[in-house]
């Protein structure tokens, strides 16, 4: 790296619904591609953006990590790079703050934590074509089952907590030296909008569709279609040939991602 490139931070929020995830495909519509075409424009030079987290088709995101290689015009006007950016980004994608970052900063290998949601609708509503894209439009007898049990649903989050190897609950075949993950934070609470149940969950990394296994698994447990004491066999399972299908990819977003303190040069903007 010369002195004339710098790393920049970039958290950004978009819509995954018309996209084929965050990672370029050789035909498809995804999130890198459109923001690595933006990111030519502005630095004349083909640049690449890294994700911190390669969310899948229909996932959304509201504070994607991505970091790139700035150039000599945009370096010390972060500000005016997330303006620029956000005037050339599709309407699906927003760039919500530019941080100028140590030398060395990769957003993918750099983060300490991620953290997802999940969006399950309970009610009638969430039938709606303006809800459904968004969430998990469950209803009120969801997966043909009953209402959810919320206490099953909070005890299998409890159990969530710490370290564990996920080959029972990610994709099989992933591309990945191991499967341990260490979860810090899991809770189920109901919406702020009264219309459903949230799930946060946060950990040092995840695996491909981890997140929407264990939520799948966790709601057919709550509806009364699997016993409780599966969810501890899949944390310790060597496949994932017992778990529930996984939940739809619409109801999750990638919420945030963190970072040692001492990788930012400055100031965040807003």
């Amino acid at each position: 790296m010369t002195s004339r490139s710098h790393p920049f931070l970039a958290v950004v929020q978009y819509d995954g619904s018309g996209f084929a995830g965050w990672q370029r495909q050789p035909k498809d519509r995804t999130v890198q591609a459109d923001f690595e075409a933006v990111l030519e424009r502005l630095m004349g030079r083909r640049t690449v953006a890294t994700g911190a987290g390669r969310t899948d088709t229909g996932v959304h995101a509201l504070g994607q990590g991505v970091s790139f290689l700035g150039s000599a015009r945009w370096d010390t006007e972060p500000n005016a790079l997330r303006r620029a950016l956000n005037a050339l980004l599709p309407r699906e994608i927003w760039v919500q703050q530019v941080h100028r970052m140590r030398p060395g900063f990769d957003a993918r290998r750099s983060a300490t934590a991620r953290r997802y949601r999940y969006l399950i609708g309970t009610d009638e509503a969430a039938a709606s074509p303006f809800r459904r894209p968004y969430e998990w439009a469950l209803g009120p007898g969801g997966r043909g089952g009953g209402a959810l049990d919320v206490s099953a649903l909070q005890r299998a989050a409890v159990a969530l907590v710490g370290a564990h190897d996920f080959r029972g609950l990610a994709a099989a075949g992933a591309n990945t030296a191991h499967y341990r993950c260490r979860v810090a934070l899991a809770e189920w609470a109901p919406r702020a909008d009264g219309m459903g149940m949230a799930f946060t969950v946060e950990a040092d990394r995840f695996l491909h569709h981890m997140v929407r296994f264990i939520v799948g698994t966790m709601v057919d447990i709550a509806l009364g279609r699997r016993p409780p004491a599966d969810f501890l066999r899949l944390l310790s399972a060597t496949d994932n040939l017992a778990a529930s299908p996984p939940a739809p990819p619409q109801g999750l977003y990638l919420e945030a991602v963190q970072y040692p303190p001492d990788l930012y040069a400055e100031e965040s903007t807003a």
